[in-house]
């Protein structure tokens, strides 16, 4: 006779609303007739017969139905009940399968339980989602799910046609619910059932998943992180021995979905050969596709060697829903999107990056996540990720929710999540978008639409609080790397050491100086002498924080014009404007972004939908312009005095500002590590002046190192015949001064050249 188990406790499974199945389901030591027995319980729904496998044993014991046709119970007198199986048939269908629920054994500890509620869990990562392993001798997956407000929590997959009541996951504390599937593979496609209390059902995908389908489908897929075989270990040693803010920092902005397209009739190929499926983009001509992760790393890595980039930087790569978004609306935190390939296929492209000696920059969105139904919102039936106050917990300007940061789950979640990034995928930065959205509680929300702070303020405390918590965690474990802040407002300390108070960034993006500059070169060159403000304001603050000066996306989008369209004057005029803004952008101080096609001067919007204006580079002066900026990135990254001080004062000095009449500039950068200095020499408008004297600091010949207005780069050709000598005249409170021609609407770069300044200094 099978052993009894109380009705109700069967129906509590059968009807999928037990907190712990292991209590009921499963091998249990019973007593019956004074003998002590085991008794192995099974729910298996739509089967008409099952059996108990004893494989050591070589026989089959028959179950029974008990109070259900669907629950079924076997008593068995063995010593040893491990690794049975469960042997059910479906019709005339055959199924057998290792009992889960007869592996007990958990992977997350109770220590690990404690450090995730306080917060400080750094590689939660490693122990919630879904995990290929080996438990007591049987491969399998084992998933854990953070759903605290949960009435139960069951596992969906492909491999149990989706039905919740299959595989039930038990409660442990804290509100994590977990289980061993025996016999799944990677690859296995999944998501969680969520009861919530009063009978609603959620379907999620896992906030930990490593690898989401391809959207529109939104279940999370089993992966392995662990089997790429990385090649980079002498760049990340020597990224962990390297001080960024000294070294040169050019970042290339990019979308990997616009960037480029192919044809569906050139199929993308697997490493092994075989053929991706196809990721179509409906909005681009028929059959057009994205490019997979390999593929752009045989296209784009070439491009930014040529073009000189130190970096890349990548608008979010974590998995997102909708392609409008840009990435920014992330679903799968976790997650590189499955756009372009599987995660091995990123980290092969992070691979060749650092084989050519390029970094590779995330945009990462910790300030808010999207509404879509399988994802954070909404996550346990309860606001869980987010505020459940809408004046705190959602963006209506966005249409998104505000993460939770005072929750110490939520904001582990997130300082794990970052630090996942640079560990599995070998990234060496991260720029976080919005962080102005998260530090003020009244962004974007009028009067009467927010809550005030403990203190009556608009300061996000808990959010700077994060802030603080994960670039700390961040610079702890991965010295050498970048985190940026696109941060547009005067919050103090944005990229100071939190131990003085700071948020922790080491680079902030410089909105004043992006806002001031393209406000005057949008300006008719005539107008710019009464504006002199806007080229000389940055310099007063440039050194409160270490700036990044970034000429993004943004500014070229949404009927802003791309930058060539922004520019004032005749085609000559517009192409010489961009050279003289973009290289006084890299000799004044401060690290360098630059959006992709600004690079040779595309002249319509930035469009996610369709490719870049390659088409435009078979005309001279596109190529120039990308001729230019690839020898502009040369001597950036050739000149110390341009990069090792971008952040003291000391590194750069004024020789002259306040020459409005001519709308020119002067000034010196000078090297941290070394007596050398440059003298860059601006002129604004389209008058080329000849004779034009500057005071410099020693006697000596003075090479011109760079001018925009090179013949080479579609300039004029005007220029110093190669550099001049310094006459004993001083101006400017210099001893010396140079008689110049400066180019119209260009820049000039002058050094010493130390040969000849001994010479001078011999004959005085």
């Amino acid at each position: 006779m099978p052993a009894t188990v109380d009705a109700e406790q069967i129906d509590r499974i059968v009807w999928n609303q037990h907190h712990d199945p292991f209590e009921i389901l499963g091998p249990h030591m019973v007593q019956q007739a004074g003998r002590t027995v085991w008794a192995v319980r099974a729910y298996l729904p739509q089967a008409d017969k099952a059996w108990v496998v004893l494989p050591q044993e070589h026989k089959e014991v028959e179950m029974e139905p008990n109070h259900h046709p669907h629950f079924f119970e076997c008593v068995l007198e063995v010593q040893d009940l491990a690794n049975y199986q469960l042997k059910y048939a479906i019709a005339e269908h055959i199924h057998v399968i290792y009992d889960p629920y007869a592996f007990k054994t958990r992977a997350i500890t109770d220590f690990d339980i404690h450090l995730f509620s306080e917060g400080n869990h750094h590689r939660i990562y490693e122990k919630l989602g879904a995990h290929y392993t080996e438990v007591e001798g049987v491969t399998g997956v084992y998933f854990a799910v953070w759903a605290p407000n949960a009435r139960n929590v069951s596992v969906l997959g492909d491999f149990n046609y989706w039905d919740g009541r299959k595989h039930q996951m038990r409660r442990l504390s804290n509100g994590i619910w977990d289980l061993f599937i025996p016999g799944l593979d990677i690859g296995a496609h999944y998501k969680y059932e969520i009861k919530n209390y009063d009978g609603h059902i959620y379907e999620k995908s896992d906030p930990y998943g490593f690898q989401q389908e391809t959207r529109p489908k939104t279940a999370s897929i089993v992966t392995d992180l662990d089997s790429y075989a990385w090649q980079d270990a002498d760049w990340m040693e020597k990224r962990r021995q390297t001080e960024p803010l000294t070294q040169p920092v050019s970042i290339y902005e990019l979308h990997l979905g616009s960037w480029l397209h192919e044809s569906s009739a050139t199929p993308a190929l697997r490493p092994d050969g075989t053929p991706e499926p196809v990721v179509t983009v409906a909005e681009l001509k028929p059959g057009a596709r994205f490019l997979t992760y390999r593929e752009l790393a045989d296209r784009l890595i070439p491009y930014i060697k040529e073009l000189g980039f130190t970096h890349i930087e990548l608008l979010p790569v974590a998995e997102h829903p909708f392609d409008g978004s840009w990435g920014y609306q992330v679903t799968g935190y976790y997650a590189v999107t499955s756009r372009y390939g599987t995660p091995d296929d990123f980290m092969y492209f992070v691979d060749q990056c650092h084989a050519n000696d390029i970094g590779v920059i995330v945009d990462w969105v910790p300030g808010h996540f999207p509404k879509d139904g399988h994802g954070l919102a909404f996550f346990d039936g309860t606001h869980l990720y987010e505020h459940a106050d809408p004046r705190k917990g959602e963006h209506k300007e966005w249409g998104t929710l505000v993460f939770n940061y005072g929750r110490n789950e939520v904001r582990n979640f997130l300082v794990a999540n970052a630090i996942f990034w640079f560990e599995k995928y070998h990234i060496d930065g991260i720029r976080v978008d919005a962080v102005a959205s998260m530090l003020y509680l009244n962004y974007f929300r009028k009067d009467g639409e927010w809550v005030a702070n403990e203190y009556g303020g608009c300061e996000h405390i808990e959010a700077a609080d994060f802030l603080r918590q994960v670039n700390h965690v961040l610079f702890t474990y991965f010295p050498g790397v970048l985190s940026i802040a696109e941060e547009s407002t005067a919050w103090p300390m944005v990229s100071w050491p939190t131990y003085v108070g700071g948020l922790g960034f080491n680079l902030k993006w410089n909105m004043g100086w992006m806002h001031d500059m393209l406000d005057y070169f949008n300006m008719d060159p005539w107008f710019r002498q009464f504006h002199q403000n806007n080229v000389t304001f940055s310099i007063w603050y440039a050194f409160t924080e270490n700036f990044m000066l970034a000429l993004s996306h943004d500014e070229v989008v949404h009927g802003k014009s791309n930058m060539l369209g922004k520019m004032p004057g005749d085609e000559w005029q517009k192409f010489a404007n961009l050279r003289c803004l973009y290289t006084y952008m890299f000799m004044h101080p401060g690290k360098k972004t630059l959006f992709m096609s600004m690079e040779f001067g595309q002249w319509s919007e930035w469009n996610v939908w369709g490719d870049l204006e390659w088409h435009l580079l078979q005309h001279q002066p596109h190529a120039n312009l990308k001729y230019f900026m690839g020898k502009l990135n040369e001597f950036y990254r050739s000149e110390p005095a341009l990069f090792t001080q971008d952040f003291d004062q000391a590194g750069f000095e004024w020789i002259d500002c306040s020459d409005n009449r001519h709308s020119v500039v002067a000034f010196i950068r000078r090297d941290k590590d070394s007596d050398g200095f440059v003298v860059v020499v601006c002129n604004f408008t389209p008058q080329p002046h000849s004779h034009y004297r500057v005071g410099v600091p020693e006697p000596g010949y003075y090479r011109e190192l760079f001018n925009s207005d090179a013949r080479d780069f579609g300039g004029s050709n005007m220029g110093n015949l190669g550099g001049k000598w310094s006459e004993d005249w001083a101006f400017h409170n210099r001893p010396f001064s140079l008689d110049l021609t400066l180019p119209p609407l260009g820049v000039i770069v002058l050094k010493l050249a130390q040969d000849e300044a001994q010479k001078a200094l011999a004959d005085q």
